[in-house]
């Protein structure tokens, strides 16, 4: 039984002339209209403005009365959560907890300007805060001089530590903006998911080992470079037995409450989730004083040029990953909410907030995907919950900040923790990718395993490099085959996966789904070779000296000439690939025929050639030598494709060989034009009448025409005839129902 809204039996009728490339442009021509001409005037400088700053666009359709209450409840639970993760994420970049909080003030005011995201929470992120502190310590060390920076001279390393990472964020603002002035957004595409994921949670295992030493209240030098985690690790275990017991019990205390407290907020989906982790802090902190801020805001430091020239491969790396990471998140919230953003505007507004973050003091700024899933579930609208969250964090700068200052840090790095969750959740996707995409997860396993052994920024060099090898490949070696048609259809398929096909004698059409180019030239070539069943090239030369043969042969007496038809290309002896003149020789020699004094050359078994080129987006010229040897030994060539013709043409690839008759538009006008041209080409054309073809998706053609490659020949023949005469059932049918429609 047929299931429903399957188009199986439905039919559609054709009547048109079979067109090549030629006739069909020069009968349906399209005139395309250049307009070269710009006029400024306010329109267009209205659109630059709404493009420079996103906030004119949606706060003019702004819902007061529905999206207000919704963007206030939101921005107070995400400026609670930005206030924790902003003092606990400083610990990652080697800072004071304090500046932390700068960078979840600075950034955000400036995004809510020039972002295009509506829910994206812009301040610290944990992997970018801990690639600030790996330059960082680096450069200020925690045993040993600092770089040799004339600016140190007289600071304390605090301060010192404070000049490099707001310095790093200054020149990682810089790059950013210059990407997006550039209008370079697009190289966020050679950071997949898969990548991502896989660094991610690499980084996710490095900030769980760096926070160790706060959790057991250690001393340990941190590290840079490869293997850093584990001499980390070397050390927190020759120094275990001094570990605190009161930060380790606090630790685990944290740790539990706040994983409990948020599976019963995302379990019973509460409006406004329970601030675990603002409550935590509050019984950590008890009844603190004595902590007096003696300038708040301090004025904005210089970036140092020195620091930026010691950095400058640090801060590339790190504003590539903090763009990625926070276009990956904002696309899933656009998706979801059906708006659009726009990358290159993105990376402005994210240039502009960290060179602004960058000057007060602040360290890299992205996003921390716990923080922007809590201002989206919690209502958030637009920015104005971020606009809200930062001025919980500007509270908190001025007003109460001197009560977390007796907050020990196991307290900081137990939060920092538990928001690892959903970074090392990321485990699971090895289980996923296995099933789905070996590729990706050879992509994903590497990542991560070099960038946990290596270092971050290493192992996203890892990463990249093993992903574009995969493109490569992909690209060198893809998936050819020979394509037959579907009887009574106007459909070509790969042979080897259908049994109710029909392959015209002495035609072979050969279909490449990649680019043909320098580098994977060899193997379409070879694939082609195996698909024809002779190598032109061989076959060439194998005929151009057998024509010298007979040439000397006539000429020496030895031969007596006979009118054998045969259309020839010779060749002299020093070039036997380059086809030449032939007036020279009064005899037409037909190389199908046998020759005299026991001259053989290789067969050839057809006379036409299709070339599928329909997913071949380029050519180079490479690949026009191997088409003008199939030409060359008399074998008619068609090429299929929507793209190469105009690129061919453009590059003036077409000479005497290659012509531009030799393009049709369709697979089924190329057959039917062979049909015409060579009609004995095939004894049973059932392949040619289509005036009655059957609509088929895909399922459909699979399940009616398609079996596996396991059936056994017999019930495969049987199989196949009972649906030829169920398929002729349908056609009857629907003719029967036409006729009856017509009179």
């Amino acid at each position: 039984m047929e299931p429903k809204n399957e188009p199986v039996s439905r039919i559609y009728l054709v009547t048109r002339p079979i067109f090549s490339e030629d006739s069909f442009s020069h009968k349906l021509r399209i005139i395309f209209m250049f307009v070269f001409g710009h006029s400024c005037d306010g329109k267009r400088v209205k659109n630059a403005l709404l493009s420079l700053l996103p906030i004119i666009a949606w706060m003019k359709i702004y819902r007061l009365k529905e999206w207000l209450l919704g963007d206030v409840v939101s921005g107070v639970s995400t400026g609670l959560v930005a206030v924790l993760q902003g003092l606990a994420f400083a610990l990652l970049a080697s800072l004071p907890p304090g500046y932390g909080l700068y960078s979840a003030f600075f950034p955000a005011v400036v995004y809510f300007f020039l972002g295009t995201s509506r829910h994206l929470s812009v301040g610290p992120f944990p992997v970018l805060s801990l690639m600030v502190g790996a330059v960082v310590t680096r450069i200020v060390p925690d045993v040993g001089p600092p770089a040799n920076i004339t600016e140190f001279e007289g600071l304390t390393i605090n301060q010192q530590r404070v000049i490099v990472a707001s310095s790093i964020t200054f020149l990682m603002g810089i790059f950013q903006l210059a990407m997006g002035l550039l209008q370079v957004g697009f190289i966020v595409i050679y950071l997949s998911d898969t990548l991502i994921s896989g660094f991610t949670t690499a980084a996710a295992v490095h900030i769980l080992v760096s926070q160790l030493k706060f959790v057991f209240g250690l001393k340990v030098p941190s590290f840079s470079g490869p293997l850093n985690i584990f001499y980390t690790l070397e050390q927190i275990f020759l120094q275990i037995t001094k570990a605190n017991v009161a930060d380790v019990v606090t630790s685990i205390i944290i740790i539990v409450a706040v994983i409990a407290v948020k599976e019963i907020n995302e379990r019973f989906k509460l409006r406004v989730p329970i601030p675990i982790e603002v409550i935590m802090t509050i019984i950590a902190c008890g009844v603190s004083y004595g902590f007096n801020f003696e300038e708040i805001f301090k004025s904005p430091l210089a970036p140092n040029v020195e620091v930026m020239k010691e950095g400058a491969v640090d801060a590339i790396t790190i504003a590539i990953v903090g763009f990625a990471v926070a276009f990956s998140v904002a696309k899933v919230y656009s998706v979801k909410h059906d708006y659009i953003i726009d990358g290159n505007q993105e990376l402005i507004a994210f240039g502009a907030s960290n060179i602004f973050g960058g000057a007060f003091r602040s360290f890299a700024a992205s996003t921390a995907l716990s923080r922007t899933a809590v201002q989206e579930s919690t209502g958030g609208k637009t920015q104005i919950a971020s606009l809200i969250s930062a001025l919980i964090v500007l509270i908190t700068i001025v007003g109460i900040g001197f009560l977390l200052e007796p907050l020990p840090k196991s307290v900081l790095g137990a939060l920092v923790i538990v928001n690892l969750k959903g970074m090392l959740m990321q485990f699971r996707e090895i289980c996923y990718l296995w099933t789905r995409d070996k590729t990706d997860l050879v992509i994903w396993v590497l990542t991560c395993v070099a960038a946990i052994i290596l270092g971050l920024d290493l192992g996203l060099a890892v990463g990249v490099g093993v992903e574009l090898i995969t493109v490569v490949f992909r690209a060198q070696f893809p998936r050819c085959c020979i394509l037959a048609n579907i009887i009574g259809t106007d459909i070509y398929r790969d042979r080897k996966d259908y049994l109710c096909i029909h392959e015209p004698d002495k035609v072979k059409i050969f279909r490449i789904p990649s680019p043909i180019f320098f580098a994977n030239i060899e193997f379409f070539r070879d694939k082609l070779i195996q698909a024809v069943g002779f190598s032109p090239l061989r076959v060439l030369r194998k005929r151009n000296k057998a024509l010298r043969k007979i040439k000397k042969m006539i000429k020496n007496g030895e031969l007596q000439m006979s009118s054998v038809s045969f259309c020839l290309a010779s060749s002299p002896l020093h070039d036997l690939d380059q086809p030449t003149d032939f007036s020279d020789l009064p005899v037409q020699v037909n190389w199908k025929a046998e020759l005299p004094a026991n001259i053989s050359v290789p067969p050839v078994d057809i006379h036409s050639l299709v070339l599928d080129f329909s997913a071949v987006s380029f050519i180079d010229i490479s690949a026009l030598k191997t088409l003008k040897e199939f030409i060359r030994v008399d074998v008619e060539v068609y090429i299929v494709s929507l793209y190469i013709r105009e690129k061919m043409h453009d590059c003036m690839f077409f000479d005497d060989e290659i012509k531009t008759s030799m393009f049709f538009p369709t697979l089924h006008d190329v057959m039917l034009h062979i049909l015409t041209k060579h009609p004995d080409c095939s004894q049973d054309s059932q392949w040619a009448k289509v005036e009655h073809s059957p609509t088929l998706s895909e399922d459909t053609a699979a399940r009616h025409i398609a079996f596996p490659h396991f059936v056994n020949k017999q019930f495969a023949e049987i199989a196949s005839q009972m649906l030829d005469r169920e398929y002729m059932n349908h056609v009857l049918k629907d003719l029967v129902s036409l006729v009856q429609l017509q009179f």
